[in-house]
């Protein structure tokens, strides 16, 4: 249940935060449905799409979260306030990193990071708004294996779904995450309808769930250019950076197995709300 304590009883904490969550896009192919609603305020299930992620990490030790918003996002500030109050759990302080307010829309994932940077702790986690895994566990074991190695980013992966069966990073025997060749026909992450027959035989792939944890060099010179806070709202995608780290092994990954969903049209979020 959320609740939304009132100045009096919540102060503000200087701690950073260790998780960012992504919930700034404007849901084009969920129109209608996103039109007057932001895409992570959807029902799934009985309570918004954004909020199974948020629930995950809670139950995984986060006490501060920055939540990107542009597309309607006041709606998001506006229901869940300053703290997420979860039944169980201690309450989560929430930060908001308003792009829409500042630059009168979103980021992309890479400048909507380095945007809220300044507010994120030296390792954080970061998921997407509008991706359905109930069941993934964000464990401080894994943070904490993650800080102590010396990668820059560890991702993800899940078995490629029907709407992109050519995947996105192949997975080495060590677990490093592989920039492979793309396929013919494929212009960035999540290339829909490729024609893997006519590719030939390939190297697996998976998808990326866009559950990750990251560590704020990875953001810094050399590999970003975009100044913490992108104080001039530069636009950036994720995956050039994330291709070029893997080219250099500072990226590595796992293989989630459980529940998963990208809920990216209305016919996946009527799915999700029929079982």
């Amino acid at each position: 249940m959320t609740k939304h304590p009132s100045s009096a009883t919540l102060t503000q904490s200087p701690a950073l935060a260790t998780a960012l969550l992504l919930a700034a896009g404007r849901g084009e192919r969920m129109r209608p449905l996103t039109d007057a609603t932001p895409k992570p305020l959807l029902a799934v299930r009985g309570q918004a799409l954004m909020q199974w992620a948020m629930q995950g990490l809670q139950r995984g030790g986060v006490s501060d979260l920055v939540i990107n918003t542009a597309w309607l996002g006041e709606q998001i500030s506006q229901h869940f306030g300053s703290a997420f109050d979860n039944a169980g759990q201690s309450p989560m302080r929430l930060h908001y990193s308003q792009e829409g307010v500042d630059f009168g829309g979103a980021l992309e994932t890479a400048g909507g990071i380095v945007r809220a940077l300044p507010q994120l702790d030296e390792v954080f986690w970061v998921a997407a708004g509008d991706v359905f895994a109930p069941d993934f566990e964000f464990a401080p074991e894994a943070h904490a294996r993650f800080k102590a190695s010396p990668q820059l980013a560890h991702i993800w992966l899940v078995p490629n779904p029907e709407h992109n069966l050519g995947g996105d990073f192949g997975l080495s025997d060590e677990g490093l995450a592989l920039n492979l060749p793309k396929l013919a026909g494929a212009t960035h992450v999540h290339e829909p309808g490729l024609d893997l027959a006519a590719a030939g035989p390939q190297p697996p792939r998976y998808t990326f769930s866009t559950i990750a944890l990251y560590k704020r060099a990875f953001f810094e010179a050399p590999w970003c250019d975009i100044p913490a806070g992108n104080p001039a709202g530069v636009k950036a995608p994720l995956a050039p950076m994330l291709r070029a780290a893997m080219d250099n092994g500072a990226v590595t990954a796992s293989l989630y197995t459980g529940a998963w969903t990208d809920v990216g049209t209305p016919e996946r979020l009527a799915q999700l709300n029929a079982t």
